[in-house]
């Protein structure tokens, strides 16, 4: 059973959105799955988003410790710190709200109740579960591209000495 993109919104408005067109559009789906929907709708294990987020965290940090080195940065400390500053839940949230993330969620009954996506890192997760979503379809080239689409990072990499 695969998961069914909310019906209101629709996923092209969200590939739109982020820039990006999926050749396989199960990915999107998936990444769009909170596993309390998945529960509530008893679909196979693994039908949900959690996986998708933990890949997007490790590409999104990837693409920033590559730009930050290709750009200068030499220190480590000085690398951890800004790397760190930058994959910030609050700018992945942030990001996430710019793009009305919340809104293409299948979320579970509870969390729509509780508007989960308003504290938190809940939402900042959905938006690296789509980060992951496009990295396995497209590629870390994909990724990159709907990043610097999306203007991520910010300017948390000016403080390059």
């Amino acid at each position: 059973m695969e998961p069914e993109f909310r019906e209101s919104t629709g996923s092209t408005g969200l590939e739109e959105r982020i820039g990006y067109t999926f050749s396989d559009p199960f990915l999107l789906a998936r990444a769009l799955t909170r596993l309390a929907y998945g529960s509530e709708q008893r679909m196979p294990a693994g039908m949900h988003m959690d996986a998708l987020a933990t890949l997007g965290d490790a590409v999104i940090s990837l693409v920033v410790l590559d730009r930050l080195i290709r750009e200068g940065a030499s220190d480590k400390g000085e690398i951890s710190l800004i790397r760190a500053d930058s994959v910030n839940m609050t700018r992945l949230r942030t990001r996430a709200e710019e793009i009305g993330l919340e809104a293409y969620v299948a979320w579970g009954k509870g969390e729509r109740t509780q508007h989960v996506w308003t504290s938190g890192r809940v939402l900042a997760e959905c938006f690296e579960a789509v980060i992951g979503a496009v990295y396995l379809d497209g590629g870390l080239e994909a990724a990159i591209a709907v990043l610097w689409h999306l203007g991520f990072p910010d300017g948390a990499l000016s403080g390059i000495q």
